[in-house]
């Protein structure tokens, strides 16, 4: 297979795990240190990732893995929960009503697939039995009972009728004398009544806990020992005022069922499990106690975190892509990932400076990938084609979402201008557990990345840290700005492209303390 092909291959890779059919992304999962080990750990459990790190393909990776063995998967999307026209968010429905209706298509999507998967094995499971458990689950999953004024109407209807009549006759004659008479009387009448009574009100869903716990009880030991496995996936989209109450619904409903275990893949910095209570009580999920939330995909992929594994990790997960859209009669396909490196890129630099630039993201590695296979079909990629395409996706992606929210905008310029420039760091260094909107809003758009958590400053021993660095192409695309860190990136001869693009330096890091007092002391109008 020559260059030319193998690099219009790139331009057809599929960004998006929901785009692509299940026995694809079965065949093109890559696992990355104990993650898959730990997603397979029949326990509930959340795990964490940005946009584009893979939970959707982990998540039914997993899915297809569980149905394999016999178990019952049952994958849910929540953006496509069956409630519409933006009932989740309406904001003149209360909380609670709003997050018991998202409920309710969860228990929904539940019931939907155990009879799906009752009726494709008939054969070892007797419909005559889990038929009516699951008519029973149907009826329990939700009522509907009317609040609001009642209005009564009483209507009250008689009549009566009387009908009297009387006849006298009489005759006379020589021999005989008759008199006689008759009279007839009828009386009809009738009476009647009717009383109508009018509610009118708000219909409002009501779950009973224990009918469907209790019904779903008995199904899960009908099935048993199958194990049903519920994979919430896309959780960040539901509204985050409801996110604690839908939380608590699932605690309390779906946790304590043994035979079932909850799975929900969500953006931590989008995410709210749980509204702490006055005295230790709670609404939501308790991270640790009533869920696991011990994996986050960012910490397994970034190239600075551990090169070796982020490079084995991206060369697979590239190669494996290519091959699903090599068709079986072509000629000689690389045999392998470092086959299919050494035959696409100029060098392993150039390949590592891909993974570098793909700072831990799948997604973004695939639109990279595509970027820079443009540039000349019959030539290999370099190191400069890579950074040229991070450039421009930065531009055309990132940026853009960073644009739409001024607030962030102003700080991503403010890191940039006073410290980036001044303490010429890539990185910086941020309070850890320290939760700041404008942080979260640039890290979500994938414009500053988590490095390193929990490390030390020189100057404060014991004082807990984490490390963010700004995103590669950013940091590129500084280099053609007025705000190009000063003294840490030196042009040769003008030519911005032969720059080396350092590494991160923990020793500077650590002189990078992020000081978000004095961003809002001079930006007032951004105070978190």
């Amino acid at each position: 297979m020559n260059l030319s092909e193998l690099k219009k291959t790139l331009l057809k890779l599929r960004k998006r795990a929901e785009t692509a059919d299940r026995s694809t992304l079965v065949e093109t999962f890559v696992d990355i240190g104990p993650v898959f080990t730990l997603l397979s750990n029949p326990e509930h459990q959340i795990f964490y990732g940005r946009r584009g790190t893979g939970k959707t393909h982990a998540l039914i990776y997993l899915a297809e893995s569980q149905s394999s063995k016999g178990e019952i998967p049952v994958y849910l999307d929540l953006k496509n929960l069956g409630s519409s026209g933006g009932i989740y968010s309406n904001s003149e429905i209360p909380l609670t009503e709003r997050s018991t209706r998202c409920l309710v298509d969860v228990l929904a999507g539940i019931h939907e697939v155990i009879l799906q998967f009752a009726v494709e094995h008939s054969e070892e499971i007797n419909l005559g039995v889990i038929g009516p458990l699951l008519d029973e689950f149907s009826a329990a999953i939700t009522e509907v009972e009317v609040i609001g004024e009642t209005t009564t109407e009483d209507v009250e209807q008689a009549s009566n009728q009387w009908t009297t009549g009387s006849t006298i006759r009489g005759g006379m004659s020589l021999s005989d004398l008759n008199i006689g008479a008759e009279t007839t009387e009828s009386i009809e009448g009738s009476t009647g009544s009717e009383r109508r009574v009018q509610r009118t009100g708000r219909a409002r869903h009501r779950v009973h806990f224990g009918r469907v716990s209790g019904v779903l009880k008995r199904i899960i030991e009908f099935v048993s020992p199958k194990t049903v496995w519920l994979l919430l996936d896309e959780w960040s989209t539901v509204p985050i005022d409801i996110q604690p109450f839908l939380a608590d619904l699932l605690r309390r409903s779906l946790f304590p069922l043994r035979g079932l275990v909850v799975k929900i893949a969500a953006i931590e910095q989008r995410t709210e499990f749980q509204l702490p209570g006055e005295r230790g009580d709670y609404v939501g999920i308790e991270l640790g106690a009533d869920a696991a939330a011990d994996v986050n995909l960012d910490d397994y992929m970034v190239f600075d975190n551990d090169e070796q594994r982020a490079t084995e990790f991206f060369a697979q997960l590239i190669f494996k892509h290519v091959s699903a859209l090599i068709p079986d009669e072509t000629d000689s396909p690389p045999e392998d990932s470092q086959a299919f490196i050494q035959q696409v890129f100029t060098q392993i630099t150039a390949f590592e400076e891909f993974v570098r630039a793909s700072e831990g993201v799948p997604r973004d590695a695939m639109y990279l990938l595509a970027q820079a296979a443009q540039k000349d079909l019959a030539s290999q990629i370099s190191v400069d084609n890579v950074r040229t395409a991070a450039r421009i996706w930065y531009q055309r992606d990132k940026e853009n979402s960073v644009s739409a929210n001024k607030a962030g905008r102003t700080l991503l310029h403010w890191i940039v201008d006073e410290v980036i420039g001044q303490r010429q760091a890539r990185a910086f260094l941020l309070l850890s557990n320290t939760r700041h909107k404008l942080i979260d809003t640039l890290y979500d758009a994938r414009v500053l990345h988590l490095l390193k958590r929990n490390i030390s400053s020189r100057d404060e021993p014991g004082v807990r840290y984490d490390a963010y660095k700004l995103d590669y192409g950013c940091y590129v695309d500084l280099l053609t700005t007025t705000r190009a860190p000063q003294g840490m990136l030196f042009a040769d001869d003008g030519d911005d492209w032969s720059v080396e693009v350092p590494r991160d330096d923990y020793r500077a890091i650590r002189r990078a303390i992020l000081d978000l007092e004095a961003f809002e002391s001079r930006h007032p109008e951004h105070d978190a």
